[in-house]
């Protein structure tokens, strides 16, 4: 139980100052109350609760990385992403729906991290080449382009995915990713 608390606690203090007075932190301060008044269920039911608001928010940073949309398109952001991958085994997720101004051309954007999913593909995009897929370059990050699909795993636990109706919107949507800001998320 000491280990529960200690947990509590260093999570809390981990917080930067300006976010401790909100919803998290009252959380985790009612998990600590809880597990001192000995009610053990209502302490670990408020640690859940706390982590999965510390989620979300990981979550919406991660989706600050999809690219914007080209001039004159439209982004629709799938904001339902998350929860469709707490079914499939977690991890973070982001996607984003984007339309020419006359609906004529269309790509969509996914990106999954530390998911079984990632691990899956991952593999797929790592040997790209050797599957027969074409592979390209933009900057130091490669992208595997197979059938209206552009793919690309960055540091082996972020896989990104174009899909769209033409293999030129596809690496353009891909140049509008930062790779290296993306690698260094989470870490």
């Amino acid at each position: 139980m000491k280990r529960i608390v200690s947990l509590v606690l260093v999570a809390s203090l981990a917080l930067p100052v300006a976010a401790r007075a909100d919803e998290i932190s009252d959380t985790l301060q009612s998990a600590i109350d809880a597990y001192n008044d000995g009610d053990v269920a209502y302490a670990l039911e408020e640690l859940d609760f706390a982590r999965q608001k510390l989620m979300q928010l990981r979550s919406d940073a991660f989706q600050q990385f999809l690219p914007e949309a080209p001039e004159g398109w439209t982004r629709v952001v799938d904001n339902d992403m998350q929860a469709g991958l707490a079914m499939m085994g977690g991890g973070m997720g982001a996607g984003a729906s984007y339309n020419s101004p006359d609906n004529s051309q269309y790509y969509s954007v996914t990106m999954m991290a530390d998911n079984a999913m990632v691990t899956t593909m991952g593999g797929m995009v790592a040997n790209a080449a050797a599957m027969g897929m074409k592979v390209e370059r933009i900057g130091r990050q490669r992208v595997a382009l197979n059938d209206g699909q552009a793919m690309a795993l960055v540091n082996n636990r972020i896989l990104i995915t174009v899909e769209g109706n033409d293999e030129a919107l596809l690496m353009d949507a891909m140049e509008r990713i930062d790779f290296e800001a993306l690698g260094d998320f989470g870490n």
